[in-house]
């Protein structure tokens, strides 16, 4: 093949095109200490500390890579070895990746000569340190790595076919042939054991979640519930085996990090057990609220009879208190077995009650408990079942066995739960089965029964995609016009790299591995179009914008396909062309009438019909080059055939979205105007949109407009001009100039003026000086300003005018007609209004999906408002317009998101304890526990913890097990007690530590020296015991209890005579990292308690009680974070990586801005 160049020139190195800088990259626990920390990175000066972070963090090879100076010699060792260690710039990445593809290439034929070669190499080296486009994450894990530094690796059960030989191969390291693919899709045979069966599908989803890889399967082949077995007997049915493949899946990290494996378990409609797996993701989150909720009554009922009963005694009939209490815990569903179990345990000397209460976050304990929590769940619908809806007509479940009718339902029955379980849990999807079948290019080799987890990939069974995007920002003119020409070279470009990543690649299973041969399917897609729409003053939702989506959708795939053409001249076409050409060519044909927005009569053995490139509204150039496009890739491939059976998806992009600094991914909209950019020494500055400016300016408006404009959206970061809280008012209410000062130097990049105003910035003494007690400071709810005596309306004016309003809705100058232009996917700010509509999501993938080989991963947003109504139309018009497959997802339908609230007054979980006559109404807490005394025989002199303490937790990995240190603190900041906790461990070793360490913490409170202590059991030596990964100072111990008194001695007495190394993320007192810094206590916030006491000051007993069962997911702090991500256009979850709340939509799935951790296969 012929590589022409449109970015470099011969003989110019395409590294040197670039200015480079260097940059650190630091990784921090929400506690502050350091998760990761690398210098010397070398990256283009354009890329941002995100992209620096992802490549640093997730794509730089951390070991085995051969060290060179600055100069390029190798750096040797004392025996003359060169030594190895890690990438630490761009220029290593982009050598490996783009070398390793022109290796291949080479080798096999691919280019027509050395400079063509060379071409290749230069012009993709170009693009992807431009940022122009990027391969999905396998790529930069593995690609290259055999090939730059002779990396081999064990064997991990791998195959592939031999390109010369074709035979089927098995690997005989991991790199040299390296696992570029990220999307899977696998069958499951109803097979207990056996080779492609129920248990060896286990197997095979671990292999690939093991690297970071994801995997889709229809499991309509099981069996339903009921079903006669061969050997007598009825089957358990297809729910049981799909919880055992769920508690699987979320018993692996995907790809060996904290993100969980990405599935997707697809069922047919027509399946005996559907009504069950509808509802079933429902219904397991049913079960998490009533854990929640019965949890939280239970432990608070139960303990309150503890502390009555061993006050007054446990005989109901001489307590009165007790009796109320009981009766009232039994109103409330407290089981009388616990009841009495608890009074037993008071007769029995006991004085503490251990009872768990559970809470909504997603990897609690309530969720780990219940099943289907682990997958993207879908029903595979057909046009049958859709036109059974429309007619209400009844629907045949089938036995899988036999084909014979199971039993009849209502088509509407069913709809109507799909329905209402995607308004309630956001799952069922739905995948329009009659759609995918027709556009399917090789139907003679069977049916698409399937999807990766993401939706995008849908091909054959035991298939596999490997995918990459362009960022359509690069390709847009100074002037605003799309560049056609450097757009298509692009697309040749990245077709042939991923044409040569099949012949590279390796498979997990020997199916696989023969099929991705046969059929080369490939994943090129591209992201930033909501950015290039706005940039052209185009609203997301308008015929423009989809006539344009459906033009570049049209010119890549049509480019890529005729560029599929020429490879097939070159090197042949697929091994199952021949047998498939008939139905290829009909689905170019009907691709291309699409492109040509053909009459319906036109297109061949469709029966939902595409949406078409309406010539008058779209640009003319993209529609001439859409047309040639496709003119061209029919033309060629009757000539010649095809190299590949699908070339393109539109992907999430989330990871590679973010190395590319892209702003919108796949095509989603933006998703906030005003953001906040990483900033290269930790932290964030606040900036509007970029794609705004450059709108406003398209548009016409003035430098001074659009100045006003963005300081309405971020602020002016300023107290000057404020006409509610500036420096006169602060001074009139005790403020000296130094510590107005010290506020002003906040305001440019606070999310609200209250952050301004808090104890930490100000001081305690001073914040003293002003009336404010320690309990107020202590406070997370507590608003400075409003005691200051500011009203709430001075407070909001002054926010707007200083920290902005986030929304560019009234913002002056504005013409109302331009507002569409700037609307975002969710609601921007605290107070806005305007958003995407969500019918506007599905239109523009109908606009793209004409044009796409696979399908598009997208979920569609629907505001916490919407109604089962809204959930049906979505679906219905997703049928109609022939999208392929289609998610959505509610605000809100999941208990671990809770809802947005716009109000300063957020709402607390409330927790209604008793009926009408209360818990009890005759003893109040501080009369009853003052007669709570421990049962012993003698009491020694013991100094009590406080009640509300801090500490710290340390988590690091001895031996490689996982060891969680925790301790609590006196006042004076001394340690008091200690938790060891050991996950993956036997239950025997377990609990020895828990007992050891109670041990420990009641000989600290009663006076034992923390010495004594350390001297006694450091060094002590048993198994696990080795390196110690996690410790900034403390990097191998002989024992766990070795590491533990190290660490406790280090933290604790400053003792360095047992560490390794010296602490470099310790916080000073001063903040500049040379020392350590006592934590500030923090208020545990408790869920708001509503009791209605005949006896008053019960009320404090019960909320006593209740605070040893407060959570850090229900306390005022987290939603404050959830608020304030939401409001900032984030979905509102935490990041199970890094724990940032900078989590947004992607896609099907979810990208965190801060590490790029995804919850998708990309």
């Amino acid at each position: 093949m012929n590589i022409a160049r449109r970015f470099t020139q011969p003989g110019i190195s395409p590294y040197s095109q670039f200015d480079y800088t260097i940059r650190a990259s630091v990784l921090r626990n929400t506690d502050g200490s350091t998760v990761f920390n690398m210098q010397d990175i070398e990256v283009p000066s354009q890329w941002s500390q995100v992209a620096t972070d992802i490549l640093a963090q997730k794509y730089f090879r951390k070991a085995g890579v051969p060290l060179v100076d600055k100069e390029g010699n190798p750096v040797l060792d004392e025996n003359g070895n060169q030594k190895t260690g890690a990438e630490n710039s761009v220029r290593q990445v982009v050598h490996r990746l783009a070398g390793c593809w022109r290796h291949w290439g080479e080798q096999y034929g691919y280019f027509d000569s050395a400079e063509d070669a060379q071409a290749f190499y230069d012009e993709i080296s170009y693009m992807l340190l431009k940022q122009m486009a990027a391969p999905n994450s396998p790529q930069w894990f593995n690609t290259g790595l055999n090939y730059a530094y002779n990396i081999t690796g064990n064997p991990q059960g791998h195959y592939y076919v031999d390109p010369e030989t074709k035979e089927m191969t098995k690997s005989g390291d991991s790199y040299t042939h390296p696992q570029p693919h990220a999307c899977f899709i696998q069958s499951v045979d109803d097979d207990l054991v056996n080779e492609g069966g129920i248990f060896d599908l286990v197997t095979r989803e671990a292999r690939i979640f093991k690297f970071g890889s994801g995997t889709g399967s229809n499991f309509s082949n099981l069996r339903g519930s009921g079903e006669k077995l061969s050997g007598g007997g009825y089957s358990s049915g297809l729910m049981s085996f799909l919880k055992i493949f769920d508690r699987a899946a979320g018993a692996i990290k995907s790809g060996g990090t904290t993100r969980r494996a990405a599935k997707m378990v697809i069922v047919n409609i027509d399946h005996p057990d559907i009504e069950a797996f509808i509802e079933w993701k429902a219904k397991e989150e049913e079960k998490v609220a009533a854990l929640v909720s019965g949890s939280k009554i239970c432990s608070t009922f139960l303990k309150a009879i503890m502390s009555e009963a061993i006050a007054n005694g446990t005989n109901r009939k001489t307590n009165p208190a007790l009796d109320k209490l009981v009766h009232n815990a039994v109103h409330r569903g407290v089981p009388l077995n616990y009841i009495m179990r608890t009074l037993a345990l008071v007769e029995q000397g006991y004085t503490s009650l251990d009872f768990d209460a559970f809470d909504t976050h997603y990897e609690s304990e309530a969720y780990i408990t219940v099943s289907g929590q682990n997958s993207n769940n879908s029903v595979r619908v057909t046009n049958d079942f859709m036109r059974a809806v429309e007619r209400d007509e009844m629907w045949e479940l089938r036995w899988r066995t036999n084909g014979e009718v199971a039993r009849k339902v209502r088509a509407r029955d069913l709809w109507q739960k799909i329905n209402m379980s995607a308004w309630k849990s956001a799952d069922p999807g739905l995948q329009f089965d009659t759609t995918f079948n027709e556009w399917h290019t090789c139907p003679a080799d069977g049916r698409i029964n399937g999807t990766n987890p993401c939706s995008e990939y849908a091909f054959l069974d035991d298939t596999a995609c490997n995918l990459a995007s362009i960022n359509l920002n690069h390709f847009v003119s100074e002037a605003g016009n799309f560049q056609t020409d450097d757009f298509r070279h692009a697309v040749k470009l990245w077709t042939v790299v991923l044409e040569i990543s099949v012949l590279m690649a390796q498979f997990p299973s020997k199916k696989i591995a023969q099929l991705s041969y046969e059929f080369r399917t490939l994943g090129l897609g591209y992201a930033n179009l909501g950015t290039i729409l706005m940039v052209a003053g185009i609203p997301y939702d308008s015929p423009k914008a989809l006539a344009i989506a459906g033009a570049i959708s049209a010119i890549m795939t049509g480019e890529s396909y005729a560029t599929s053409a020429e490879l097939a001249r070159d090197v042949g076409t697929f091994p199952g062309y021949q047998r498939n050409a008939e139905s290829m060519l009909r689905v170019m044909r009907n691709h291309r009438r699409a492109a040509y927005n053909a009459p319906m009569e036109e297109y061949e053995q469709l029966t939902v019909y595409p949406m078409g490139i309406d010539e008058g509204i779209c640009p003319a150039p993209l529609v001439a080059a859409a047309r040639k496009a496709w003119d061209n890739a029919l033309e060629l491939g009757e000539q010649y055939g095809y190299r590949n059976a699908q070339v393109s998806v539109i992907a999430p992009t989330g990871t590679i979205g973010l190395v590319m600094d892209c702003d919108t991914t796949g095509i989603e909209p933006d998703f906030a105007i005003v953001k906040f950019k990483k900033l290269a020494g930790g932290g964030y500055f606040k900036i509007v949109n970029q794609s705004v400016r450059k709108a406003l300016v398209n548009l016409g408006y003035s430098e001074k407009a659009i100045d006003d404009i963005e300081k309405y959206c971020k602020g002016h970061g300023t107290l000057v001009g404020c006409p509610t809280i500036n420096r006169k008012r602060l001074q009139e209410k005790g403020f000296p100039d130094d510590k107005i000062e010290i506020i002003e130097k906040q305001l440019d990049n606070v999310f609200d003026i209250k952050f301004a105003f808090n104890k930490w910035a100000l001081g305690e003494d001073f914040c003293h000086s002003l009336g404010f007690s320690d309990k107020q400071l202590d406070d997370f709810s507590f608003d400075m300003l409003r005691e200051l005596g500011f009203t709430k309306d001075e407070i909001e004016k002054a926010n707007d005018y200083i920290c902005g309003t986030m929304m560019i809705e009234g913002a002056p100058h504005l013409k109302e007609e331009h507002l569409p232009i700037f609307d975002c996917a969710n609601k921007c700010g605290k107070h806005g209004k305007r958003y995407i509509d969500y019918m506007a999501h599905v239109r523009m993938m109908a606009a793209a999906q004409p044009f796409i080989s696979g399908s598009i991963s997208k979920t569609v947003n629907m505001p916490a408002d919407a109604t089962v109504t809204d959930v049906d139309n979505v679906y219905m018009q997703s049928w109609k317009l022939m999208v392929k497959a289609i998610a959505l997802y509610r605000d809100g339908s999941k208990l671990s998101q809770p809802l947005n609230s716009s109000s300063d007054d957020m709402i607390d979980e409330v927790i209604m304890l008793g009926d009408e006559d209360s818990l009890d109404e005759t003893k109040g807490p501080r009369e009853v526990q003052e007669r709570i005394v421990e049962r012993v025989y003698h009491r020694a002199e013991r100094r009590r913890l406080p009640k509300k303490r801090t500490g710290h937790v340390r988590e690091a990995t001895v031996g490689g097990h996982k060891v969680f240190l925790r301790t609590g603190e006196y006042e004076d900041g001394s340690l008091g007690e200690i938790f060891i906790d050991m996950y993956k461990e036997g239950a025997s070793f377990k609990g020895l530590m828990n007992c050891f360490a109670v041990l420990a913490s009641k000989a600290l409170q009663y006076g034992m020296p923390l010495e004594e202590l350390v001297d006694t059991f450091t060094f002590t030596r048993f198994e696990p015991a080795g390196n110690v990964q996690g410790h900034e100072a403390i990097k191998n111990s002989t024992s766990i209890l070795d590491y533990v008194f190290r660490s406790i001695g280090y933290d604790y007495l400053k003792r360095t005579d047992f560490v390794h190394v010296k602490a470099v993320d310790e916080v000073s007192e001063n903040g500049n990292g040379n020392g350590s810094k006592k934590a500030k206590p923090v208020e545990s916030v408790l869920p708001t308690l509503h009791l209605d006491f005949d006896n008053p000051v019960l009320t404090d007993l019960v909320a006593e009680t209740v605070e040893s069962i407060s959570n850090t997911h229900s306390n005022g702090g987290t939603k404050s974070k959830v608020y304030e991500a939401k409001a900032k256009g984030y979905t509102g979850e935490q990041c199970s990586n890094c724990a940032s709340m900078r989590v947004k939509r992607n896609g099907s799935c979810t990208v965190c801005d801060d590490c790029g951790t995804t919850s998708g296969c990309s």
